[in-house]
């Protein structure tokens, strides 16, 4: 039987016929590749070209996870999920880009930052690529140098949920955005082993994004 640790996720390189961009949007666009596969067939795929993002599980020494309620106008919903945002500042590293994030949306700064769970967002039709963090030994941001929240943003109520019961939360059906999904499940399973399998924070990141 092949040990586990031979199998992983790996890049191709199918051959690209053609490629264009047919939406030119604000923030991500659409482009129109036609892909040849092995077999020699050639498909039309659309993909959303994504700039990336990152997200963050802040657990306070209690083992209680930040969750902020967002409205998500797409799906018409507002969700529970951590701190997260798009890597769209141009040469912004991912570290940085979540300790911003964690400070704008929770007014919070860490002292312990590692790599909890990577994974792509939907990679039947975006390149999006994500990096959920792990966020410990959490301090407030000074009240005057907090940052001034706007758009969906504004009004975002936050709630400290102990991570057994976020995960619940995932299991029953409650909680929905696939950064709390994957994150929260990704840190119970770390728990469970005392945090050994956590990576540094500043890890490679070789599946990350490409952007526009």
């Amino acid at each position: 039987m092949e040990s586990l640790f031979a199998i992983g996720d790996e890049p191709g390189s199918l051959r690209v016929l053609r490629s264009e961009v047919v939406f030119d949007g604000k923030v991500w666009d659409v482009r129109r590749d036609d892909v040849e596969l092995a077999d020699g067939q050639v498909v039309t795929r659309e993909v959303l070209v994504h700039t990336g993002a990152v997200g963050v599980i802040a657990l306070d020494a209690s083992d209680q996870v930040l969750l902020v309620r967002q409205y998500r106008h797409p799906v018409r919903h507002y969700l529970w999920e951590p701190p997260a945002g798009l890597l769209d500042v141009a040469g912004e590293d991912p570290l940085d880009a979540v300790k911003r994030e964690l400070a704008e949306e929770a007014d919070l700064v860490a002292d312990d930052w590692h790599v909890l769970v990577d994974f792509f967002n939907s990679p039947g039709g975006s390149t999006e690529a994500f990096r959920c963090y792990l966020a410990r030994g959490l301090h407030e941001v000074p009240e005057d140098e907090r940052h001034e929240r706007d758009g969906e943003e504004r009004d975002m109520q936050t709630v400290w949920v102990p991570l057994d019961e976020a995960r619940e939360l995932v299991l029953t059906g409650r909680l929905h955005n696939p950064t709390a999904v994957t994150g929260i499940l990704a840190a119970c399973a770390a728990r469970a082993t005392d945090w050994d399998a956590l990576r540094p924070a500043d890890s490679p990141w070789p599946e990350r994004s490409p952007g526009r």
